[in-house]
């Protein structure tokens, strides 16, 4: 038996996230990806970049201080390797290659800017094909701070996908029109109104607290029903008593709202009725890739 160690390092508009996976690598047998370590740091991006047009100086030294601590986790882990992506918040701020300057030669982390294409790639490098049925049509989505990442997948294949510009921040903050979410209206419902058996699968942070909260088994999908129930009550609720009585952090229990309701208007113009929770996402991607282009090179 081999015990190999990679890392994901995610540059969110919410949040930042550390994953180290144990990859278990033994004769004859199927390769394992376990969690070995997940850190996530609430140094919200989106904030600055949205609102302001640039990562400010607090954030920047917030980000560069968590890269030096995520740089001696990987160090005292014994990771072979690592990757780290930026999204929309880093790719939308004017000083965003600024900051990932200073990251690389103050923390010696090396970032890779991603477009929603790209993210999708990675997403896909994941576990998901195992969880598509040939005979049933899926809506995949992925909701960010920044942006939300929608494929379709009908008959075990790709058929589109796009990026759009409706994340939990932009929400948050008031910055999303009118006319993108008829756009997106109009994308989901030309795609998929020829499609019986749809489904979503979700992904992110909020949809598997979501999840979490509905108290399922793992694998057990939600319902469009219990989720707009759910929708419903956490607006009941003010911030401080989603932090109090739900036991939220205090980065996610804003969020949690006009994520959940991404998915309840994508559900209600696709017709979907069943959103699965697979619980994979970018950082997931990452170590798939990581570890398949590390195989290719021997």
């Amino acid at each position: 038996m081999k015990i190999r160690k990679f890392a994901a390092i995610d540059i969110g508009s919410n949040a930042i996230r550390l994953l180290i996976q144990n990859v278990i690598e033994e004769k004859g047998k199927k390769t394992l990806f376990t969690k070995s370590e997940l850190v996530r740091v609430p140094v919200r991006l989106g904030e600055d970049s949205f609102t302001i047009g640039e990562i400010s100086e607090e954030n920047a030294i917030r980000i560069t201080k968590s890269m030096k601590a995520f740089q001696f986790l990987m160090d005292v882990n014994r990771v072979e390797n690592y990757m780290a992506c930026a999204t929309s918040a880093m790719r939308e701020a004017k000083n965003g290659m600024e900051v990932i300057e200073k990251i690389n030669s103050e923390a010696g982390i090396k970032i890779e800017l991603i477009d929603g294409k790209r993210e999708a790639e990675i997403i896909a490098s994941t576990d998901l094909k195992k969880l598509i049925k040939k005979d049933q049509s899926y809506l995949y989505i992925d909701v960010g701070g920044g942006s939300t990442e929608f494929t379709l997948f009908s008959k075990g294949e790709i058929k589109t996908s796009k990026s759009i510009k409706i994340g939990t921040v932009r929400l948050l903050n008031d910055m999303v029109d009118e006319s993108t979410w008829k756009n997106l209206e109009d994308w989901i419902r030309q795609n998929t109104v020829h499609l019986h058996k749809i489904s979503i699968i979700g992904s992110g942070g909020n949809i598997n607290k979501l999840h979490k909260m509905s108290g399922r088994k793992e694998g057990q999908p939600l319902s469009f029903i219990w989720l707009n129930a759910q929708f419903n009550f956490l607006n009941s609720l003010s911030y401080e008593d989603r932090i109090s009585e739900l036991g939220l952090n205090t980065d996610r229990a804003d969020v949690i709202i006009p994520a959940t309701r991404i998915f309840l208007m994508a559900a209600k113009w696709s017709g979907a009725k069943k959103i699965h929770v697979p619980k994979i996402g970018l950082s997931d991607g990452i170590i798939k890739t990581l570890y398949h282009t590390s195989n290719q090179k021997k």
